[in-house]
């Protein structure tokens, strides 16, 4: 088995023998095997856009199978650990630590757990299963490359969420989807210049400031996740809902398209 693997067993191992004692291997999945959740987006995808490996998991040995242990790998090699007891329904504990690897020896794993596990079909399963004792090529490696422009947008996307927006109280309040949406120049690096309306807002409720929230574009799209696919569109954009799922550049020549979620 590879050796980053061999070492996040261990980091897995230690950790639920220092903070469960109590939980014996035959609590535990397979008393106790660790799976690769490459299963949600893949390999590439956590990689490129969430800087690190899909989750490596425990999981407990009951009707709610609910995780054990949790562990990140990050690309620089730092490790996060999230630790669940009462039967996986409470985190107990959260160690930061790291595993003393380089950046392409992590990215060649990567790129093996992507041609092994993801290119076969196999989903959220044990390590042990996944044979990683391989050498890597060239074609693999650019393969796997070739996919970083496509996730760069997401990337934005993603960077986007956790910063704040203006949102019209139409939407929070009265349940309208977004309607229109435009992007002035940010006034700081947590602003992202967006403002989110229904678009039927009259001169004066906009005017007013206590009709107007300031929130994350996360809270945007939760609420709205039509939104999702313009938010990384540049400083000047202006867009109007034209369907039910649709938006497109606002040139003042169509009526907004509003509607209730």
């Amino acid at each position: 088995m590879n050796k980053i693997l061999n070492e996040i067993k261990e980091i897995i191992k230690q950790n639920i023998n220092e903070y469960l004692p109590e939980v014996k291997p035959s609590d535990l999945e397979e008393n106790g095997i660790v799976y690769y959740m490459n299963g949600k987006n893949g390999t590439e995808f956590d990689w490129y856009v969430n800087e690190h490996l899909p989750s490596f998991m425990v999981f407990y040995n009951d009707k709610q199978n609910l995780g054990a242990v949790k562990l990140s790998i990050y690309t620089d090699g730092g490790v996060e650990v999230y630790i669940y007891g009462d039967k996986g329904n409470k985190v107990i504990k959260e160690v930061q630590t790291s595993i003393e690897v380089s950046e392409n020896e992590l990215f060649n794993l990567a790129v093996i757990l992507k041609s092994e596990a993801d290119d076969k079909l196999i989903w959220d399963s044990s390590i042990d299963k996944i044979n990683t004792d391989v050498e890597v090529s060239n074609k693999e490696i650019t393969k796997f490359q070739d996919t970083e422009q496509y996730m760069e947008p997401i990337k934005n996307r993603m960077k986007l969420l956790n910063q704040t927006a203006y949102l019209s109280k139409k939407i929070i309040e009265e349940s309208w989807k977004v309607g229109y949406m435009y992007r002035a120049k940010p006034i700081n690096e947590n602003d992202s210049g967006w403002s989110f309306m229904a678009g039927n807002e009259s001169r004066e409720y906009t005017d007013d400031y206590k009709n107007i929230a300031l929130v994350s574009v996360h809270e945007v799209y939760q609420l709205d996740p039509d939104v999702w696919n313009y938010i990384d569109n540049p400083v000047g954009s202006e867009f109007i809902r034209i369907s039910s799922n649709e938006f497109e550049e606002d040139h003042n020549d169509k009526e907004i398209f509003i509607e209730k979620r």
